[in-house]
């Protein structure tokens, strides 16, 4: 082994590299031979000291604060749609996740490997690769299908066609890959905070109801379902919000069908993105759809139906990825094993 091999596998050893999936809701980090050491919330708690913004808290702690400070005090989500709405946010954000997951000083900068939308454009890229670069040694960017297919075991190297769709929380990303490239890959911006949005919305256009954004997601997480109950309500649960037409606070009971109305709108748009991607896939590839069917990955996938949805409207075996929610984190994690040769190929993006 030469001394350069000797010293690189020494940083290696004493600065942890780690793999970021930098998520619209969620943030976990990797670390390469510890698996995913972080998983929080992507919200920032800012307070006001004298006109100016200070962050006092990220992550699940922040997130606690949501929808219960004072005008001091906010808490904000510096990712949108799947990029970065607030650098400087973002950049504090990035840097308490890593020393939250280091959990020691190093003695070098690790390198570290960022998941980005496929959709995202060059000056998003360079955003989220400078908000990671004071803490790193060399950082590199992989686009977010392709990580979603390693992490959720897909022959992404072999010649043959995989596809992948890839529900987060700010974008879907729906993408068919082969020979460790992607192929096509379409990004759209209907994910679980556009569900989270439609709950509330029906909610108040239905109940004169109004819930916060913690309140839908826990409605979902209960009660969401892309299809409707073939009989009746189905499951239901109360729900606590307040009362739009005389202003006090109230309780009702929603049910599984209600959501399910609620959610028709986002699911049909998830569908009609597959359906594309479908359209705009070679034969070839398409003939390998056909006998491995399309994975599901991210949060999203965990939605009660939507693979059986997906099954009926294409005709295609749907599956849902073993570990979907850390499908992301775990395929991002894996590239730190084979850097070299996956810059070599375009999988990872060290510019900058």
């Amino acid at each position: 082994m030469s001394k350069l091999h000797r010293l690189k596998g020494l940083m290696n050893f004493f600065s942890a590299n780690m793999a970021i999936d930098l998520g619209t809701a969620n943030t976990l980090v990797f670390m390469q031979g510890g698996g995913v050491v972080l998983n929080e919330p992507s919200v920032v708690a800012l307070a006001d000291n004298r006109g100016k913004k200070e962050v006092i808290a990220v992550g699940e702690e922040a997130k606690q604060m949501q929808g219960r400070t004072h005008e001091k005090i906010q808490a904000i989500r510096p990712l949108r749609n799947g990029v970065i709405a607030d650098f400087a946010v973002a950049q504090e954000m990035i840097k308490r996740f890593i020393e939250k997951a280091q959990g020691h000083k190093t003695f070098f900068k690790p390198m570290i490997v960022i998941c980005v939308p496929s959709g995202s454009t060059e000056v998003e890229r360079r955003a989220i690769r400078e908000a990671a670069e004071d803490r790193a040694n060399k950082v590199y960017l992989i686009e977010e299908p392709m990580a979603a297919a390693i992490g959720a075991g897909l022959p992404v190297n072999e010649p043959s066609g995989s596809m992948v769709v890839d529900i987060g929380g700010g974008t879907t990303e729906v993408a068919v890959l082969s020979l460790g490239g992607i192929v096509y890959a379409r990004s759209v911006q209907v994910a679980g905070d556009k569900m989270d949005e439609a709950i509330i919305s029906y909610i108040r256009r239905t109940q004169n109801l109004l819930i916060g954004e913690a309140t839908a997601e826990r409605i979902k997480k209960t009660l969401g379902s892309a299809s409707i109950p073939e009989s009746g309500e189905g499951e239901t649960m109360s729900v606590k919000g307040r009362d739009l037409l005389h202003g006090i606070p109230k309780e009702i009971v929603i049910s599984e069908r209600q959501i399910a109305e609620a959610l028709a709108e986002p699911v049909a748009q998830i569908v009609e993105a597959v359906k594309i991607a479908l359209e705009h896939t070679a034969p070839e590839l398409s003939a390998d759809i056909v006998d491995k069917g399309i994975m599901l990955t991210g949060g999203g996938a965990l939605l009660t139906h939507l693979d059986g949805v997906l099954r009926d409207a294409t005709g295609l075996p749907v599956s849902v990825a073993e570990n979907a929610l850390q499908c992301v984190a775990l395929g991002t994690g894996r590239a730190l094993d084979n850097v070299e040769h996956l810059v070599n190929i375009g999988v990872l993006d060290g510019r900058g």
